[in-house]
């Protein structure tokens, strides 16, 4: 039972909101619903909850609120390692409406989520090595791209483990983000824990830029000139975002001084690059917004995580039945401060006093012995066996004299295996990211391949007001021929199903790109032009088109898939079983594909009786 504000009825008419601007990309929502009606009296509201828990932590999902995780708890200490907001009280700031402060919500396809205060699929599953999975389904039902979140939490870790799998269902490249969007409980002596290398903090779309974590400037309209840690929450009055511009780390996460605990995240930073703050502001309009979010649970911040991205709007693309799939890690910690460094294993701190250098380590599962070691400039200066576990943390400091902070290395091991370590790195004067400048006008760019690049940008990252057309119009007056142009314009085309025009660009395009050779390096207009014939239902020529493709590496799951397809329409099931296990060579994870193959494999087993198919 969760004392709830209660929303109205969804709109029975969809919205065309085709030029509404969110989050920085486009705001069209069809063909969801919108909600614009919040009640101003709480009631209970008996809500499905589904729990994972294990000595260390308890973890509730909430299958009919987006699968958001409501509450992560730390048993250890009884701390909330994520804002636990105790009361569900929307605002009208969604995509669709409602939106709820606190927990964990996980943003996809964009942000945030369509979804976020609507029910979706989950199923519970107990795992071999004595863990437990919650998993949570959602389809995308404005681009078709669908999305399992796998919640895993394994009996001796003091851990929460999420599985992103990202699946494209549709024929055509489809754009994405995800970032999950942590709330932290803050007060004046919180602060946001960056990795040691982010030195420059970016806005929405790259527009502005700030040192980090001293601001020496102008940010969010606010004069930071005096040099001001704005990785403090207490130090930012005003309603602020930032991304770190780069870093080579792994972790990022926020800490409670007062209460000596926090909350880190951990992804391998090659496919996690982004690292996000954004608050309310700790002034009046923070506070009054404080206010409408919650009851009594205070103010919070958001220490949101990119998968693929590292800013917001900040799009990645998923393929025609491509999938992507990621894991990521939230777990609390306690003790050890500002950390340097954060593995799924451990979390370390390290900083040169006056009295020695103070280390400090903890662990998210038993480890005894462990050792800590100091290396100065490869040689061991220290060494201490010790008990690493979520409620063991090991905290002292070393009499050591250092003379360059920067030869020092400090690692934790268990068995010979390296938990975390650090060294400091001597980057001398960091010198500040610079921000994106704004696309020019078509006439006013030199070339067509910026010209494509510009267009291409405009569609990747759904933009509300800017259109692409322009662009490859102005390409196509310079270069009629243009294949690059002729292929994005005509997919354009075919996205609005305009499918015969969109053919004629595509013939444009294979017209260039066949002008000295018969088999060029890039057939993707050709499995584009198959496309555009198979929806004019022209199979005949669509079958020779896709099987032209087909020819290149890039285009064969795709190419295969569709003549199975065309195949089996003809009922040439032999013909079709053999070009879906073709397509499934190249990606055995093309559900479709896979689909496809059992439907035929039915099919013949029927016609022959089982005699001679594998009813695998």
């Amino acid at each position: 039972m969760i004392p709830t504000y209660e929303v109205g009825e969804p709109d029975r008419n969809p919205m065309f909101l085709e030029k509404r601007v969110y989050q920085g990309s486009s705001g069209k929502i069809y063909p969801y619903p919108t909600t614009q009606k919040i009640s101003r009296e709480k009631t209970d509201h008996a809500w499905k909850a589904v729990f994972l828990e294990n000595q260390y932590i308890r973890i509730m999902i909430l299958p009919e609120l987006g699968g958001r995780i409501q509450r992560a708890y730390d048993k250890t200490n009884g701390y909330d390692f994520v804002y636990y907001n105790e009361v569900i009280k929307p605002a009208l700031v969604g995509l669709c409406g409602p939106w709820i402060s606190g927990g964990i919500e996980f943003n996809w396809p964009q942000h945030h989520r369509p979804t976020t205060f609507s029910p979706v699929d989950y199923s519970l599953r107990d795992n071999g090595d004595g863990s437990k999975s919650v998993l949570v389904n959602d389809v995308d039902r404005m681009y078709g791209t669908k999305e399992i979140t796998t919640f895993t939490v394994y009996p001796d870790r003091a851990y929460l483990e999420v599985r992103g799998q990202l699946y494209n269902r549709t024929s055509l490249a489809q754009t994405f983000l995800w970032w999950a969007n942590p709330a932290v409980s803050v007060n004046d002596n919180t602060q946001s824990v960056f990795p040691p290398d982010v030195h420059s903090v970016y806005d929405h779309g790259k527009r502005a830029v700030s040192r980090f974590p001293i601001a020496t400037g102008i940010y969010y309209k606010h004069d930071y000139s005096e040099g001001v840690d704005i990785s403090r929450y207490k130090n930012i009055p005003v309603p602020t975002s930032y991304m770190a511009a780069k870093s080579d780390y792994d972790f990022v996460g926020g800490y409670d001084y007062g209460k000596e605990a926090g909350l880190l995240h951990v992804a391998d930073h090659h496919i996690s690059p982004g690292k996000k703050q954004w608050t309310w502001g700790c002034g009046d309009f923070g506070k009054a917004w404080d206010r409408q979010l919650t009851d009594s649970d205070g103010p919070y911040i958001e220490l949101m995580t990119g998968m693929y991205c590292d800013n917001q709007p900040d799009f990645s693309w998923l393929k025609p039945y491509e999938e992507k799939v990621f894991t990521q890690y939230f777990m609390p910690y306690k003790k050890a401060g500002c950390v340097k460094n954060a593995t799924i294993h451990a979390a370390l701190n390290m900083e040169q006093k006056e009295n020695g250098l103070y280390v400090c380590v903890y662990a998210t599962q038993r480890y005894d012995p462990a050792v800590i070691r100091v290396l100065e400039n490869g040689r061991e200066i220290f060494r201490e066996e010790t008990c690493l576990s979520p409620t063991d943390v090991y905290e002292r400091t070393i009499p050591l004299r250092i003379s360059d902070i920067y030869q020092i290395r400090v690692c934790a091991e268990c068995a010979g295996k390296e938990l975390v370590s650090y060294q400091p790195k001597d980057q001398g004067i960091p010198v500040p990211a610079e921000p994106v400048s704004a696309a020019k006008q078509p006439e006013e760019i030199r070339t067509n391949e910026e010209l494509f690049i510009t267009a291409q940008r405009i569609e990747q990252y759904r933009h509300a007001t800017w259109r692409p057309d322009p662009y490859y119009l102005e390409g196509l007056k310079r270069d009629p021929g243009d294949a690059r142009i002729n292929n994005a314009y005509g997919l354009l085309l075919l996205r609005r199903g305009c499918f015969a025009k969109a053919e004629k660009h595509f013939r444009t395009a294979i017209r260039r790109l066949t002008m000295y050779v018969p088999n060029p390096y890039d057939s993707e207009p050709f499995y584009n032009l198959g496309l555009a014939l198979l929806y004019q239902e022209r199979e005949e020529e669509a079958y020779d088109a896709f099987y032209k493709a087909a020819w290149t590496s890039e285009e064969q799951e795709m190419s295969f898939y569709s003549l199975a397809l065309i195949a089996a329409r003809k009922a040439n099931y032999e013909e079709a079983l053999e070009f879906a296990d073709r397509s499934l060579v190249r990606n055995a994870h093309n559900v479709r594909a896979r689909g496809l193959k059992a439907a035929l494999l039915a099919r013949l087993c029927r016609k022959h009786s089982c005699n001679s198919v594998n009813r695998q």
